[in-house]
């Protein structure tokens, strides 16, 4: 497939949905490439990965600097890169309006629940808490309200009586590796 979408990805961590952004990225019909995973942790296991497997990186900490120089300084890589859309993939910063807006309608975030319900941290908790009979996971595009943005896709997974926010997390990551890579090649298509 020619003319491929260049797509960035910020992680924060061990980075198993960029490897199953990257991995799907590799098929002959995938219409995106990734031109960049980028962290807010200099010693993110996913950029050792990344790299290992041919792809750029960047590395920023934030601390020490101001949100805007530190998100300047992701732009301008993302940008020096030539990335179209942006798919965050466990970053754990809160981008500021200014960055969205920016980067607005190409933007898309994994986040372990199904939306609109918890938003925010510790969503496997909050479901089982609440006594709920599915979770799962949603792909969004990202806006300046917090997991806000339009809903581009689910996936269910039926919780268990047994389940802990341990093992329903890790049901929930499986969908999350199907899902993803699924939904960002739609997505770039637009």
């Amino acid at each position: 497939m020619q003319d491929k979408r260049r797509v960035g990805i910020l992680i924060s961590g061990r980075g198993s949905n960029m490897a199953a952004l990257v991995e799907a990225s590799r098929g002959d019909d995938c219409p995106y490439e990734v031109a960049l995973v980028a962290s807010d942790r200099p010693q993110a296991p996913g950029l050792i990965w990344a790299a290992d497997a041919g792809i750029a990186t960047f590395a920023q900490s934030p601390k020490g600097m101001a949100k805007a120089e530190y998100e300047a300084k992701i732009d301008a890589a993302l940008r020096d890169a030539g990335v179209e859309v942006i798919a965050l993939a466990g970053y754990m910063r809160l981008l500021s309006d200014d960055f969205v807006a920016r980067w607005r309608g190409r933007i898309i975030n994994i986040h372990p629940s199904l939306l609109p319900r918890y938003k925010g941290l510790d969503t496997h908790q909050r479901a089982l808490a609440a006594g709920d009979a599915v979770a799962g996971c949603s792909v969004h595009i990202v806006t300046e309200e917090l997991d806000g943005g339009d809903v581009l896709g689910q996936a269910e997974v039926a919780i268990l009586p047994d389940d802990t926010p341990e093992s329903l997390a890790g049901r929930v990551l499986i969908e999350e590796h199907r899902l993803y890579p699924k939904i960002l090649a739609e997505f770039v298509k637009r």
